[in-house]
């Protein structure tokens, strides 16, 4: 098996770049200015921080067990690449396009943060005032990585791996760096309107979902996408572990304090998640589905992603609804696409796409201020409409402006570097034809 390939120098020389540039940047403090932190919230920030960054190898295996023995390190590396390639751009720039100075409540300014500057010595960010800026941005940058990973799901097995990364650039640029800054930022028009989203439904599920579902449709069909053997349901099973306990950071953390919020998102994480695995498969059973591993995992995620922006602003038997309902949804969602010519060859869009939406949705209805001040007008549920009718409008704007962007990223892409493999690479599986790499399968699967 060959490891080599086409030569291309572009890449590698905006590598070169960087590295030149900050040599020259050393983006020191000024030792100007001194904050009081918290002990106990850095610390448990610190925690979260490394959890939410175990989701993605987590995701890696939740993923590589679905595929084929073909594409399993293509799969798990595709995961992966983004804990890299997201964190470069972050430190260079990104940061700076989500929380940097707003441009119209719709993109940060990508000079605010240049290369880290003035990152560290910065006062502490308004809505974690007990934790240094950096820990901040440390902790939102995990998020900014699993987001793209979440993705590889809907074009498993057919994309090209450069390809890949051009797309996942331009998709952090593009989509996620606008829709993080527009619902969490001070100045965001999400967060203007009234929208609500604790821990990344709208920013991390809805955008790394329907720009699957985009994927798939721009992709069309795999060469074999009726056929869908998975390599390790282990590999599924422990994926999901690493997912669900990763996830505690992932909502609990977006506390960003070591107090009773913290307590109660990570109470309602775990109400929302049991229940939705419990009702996945008990919906199979009543209509006379043997009871899988497989779907347990997947309705343990379904619970996760529904739960993430209602996890500080609902209360626990509100959650183990909302973990129900987006249970049912999904599952629904998942045999249409089955039966459609869709190929989102894992289902993010039903999981992570309809889940994110279910969970916006009822956050606008069971979201109450006695659990979190911050909720200015409380859900449907309790007799009021504003933060509903907020939603609803943040839910169809962000559809509309994540597929727009999406499909216009794909054909970019494509036109700069063609997206899709060959017939005869995906025949010969992605490991193979990208990697050079490959496990010991039958040829068969």
């Amino acid at each position: 098996m060959s490891i080599y390939q086409k030569k291309s120098f572009l890449p590698f020389l905006l590598m070169v770049v960087l590295v030149v540039i900050a040599f020259f940047n050393p983006a020191l403090p000024t030792g100007s200015a001194e904050y009081e932190y918290s002990s106990a919230d850095v610390a448990w920030m610190l925690t979260s921080t490394a959890l939410v960054l175990i989701m993605t190898p987590g995701l890696a295996y939740f993923y590589g067990g679905m595929v084929k023995k073909r594409n399993v390190i293509s799969t798990m590396l595709q995961s992966f690449i983004c804990m890299a390639v997201v964190a470069v751009m972050w430190f260079a720039f990104g940061f700076s396009l989500v929380f940097g100075e707003s441009i119209g409540g719709i993109i940060g300014n990508p000079t605010t943060f240049f290369m880290f500057n003035g990152v560290l010595d910065r006062e502490p960010w308004g809505g974690a005032p007990n934790i240094p800026f950096v820990l901040f941005a440390m902790f939102q940058l995990k998020f900014a990585i699993i987001t793209p990973a979440l993705i590889t799901g809907a074009f498993a097995e057919r994309i090209r791996f450069t390809s890949y990364i051009l797309f996942i650039c331009l998709f952090f640029i593009f989509i996620y760096a606008p829709l993080a800054h527009a619902t969490w930022h001070p100045d965001g028009v999400l967060l203007q309107l009234g929208v609500l989203d604790f821990a990344g439904g709208t920013v991390v599920h809805m955008s790394a979902g329907l720009t699957a579902l985009a994927s798939a449709i721009y992709l069309k069909q795999g060469k074999t996408a009726k056929e869908h053997t998975p390599a390790r349901i282990t590999y599924v099973l422990l994926g999901t572990g690493l997912l669900w306990f990763g996830w505690f950071g992932f909502n609990a953390g977006s506390a960003f304090a070591a107090d009773a919020l913290a307590a109660t998102a990570m109470a309602t994480t775990t109400a929302a998640s049991a229940a939705a695995a419990i009702m996945y498969i008990l919906f199979d059973a009543a209509r006379g589905i043997k009871p899988s591993a497989m779907g347990t995992c997947i309705g343990v995620v379904v619970g996760l992603v529904a739960i993430t922006p209602a996890a500080g602003f609902v209360s626990i038997p509100h959650s183990i609804v909302i973990g129900a309902v987006a249970a049912i949804i999904s599952r629904l969602l998942i045999d249409w696409r089955t039966k459609s010519n869709i190929d989102d060859t894992l289902d993010v869009f039903p999981s992570h796409g309809v889940g994110g939406m279910v969970g916006m949705i009822l956050t606008g209805v069971f979201a109450h201020s006695a659990i979190n001040g911050a909720v200015e007008t409380n859900g449907l549920y309790y007799g009021e409409t504003g933060l509903f009718t907020a939603h609803l409008i943040g839910l169809v704007g962000s559809i509309v402006f994540i597929l727009l962007m999406a499909f216009i990223l794909l054909k970019v892409t494509d036109v700069i570097t063609p997206l899709r493999v060959s017939e005869q690479e995906e025949e010969e599986g992605l490991d193979l034809s990208q990697h050079g790499e490959r496990l010991s399968y039958d040829a068969n699967n």
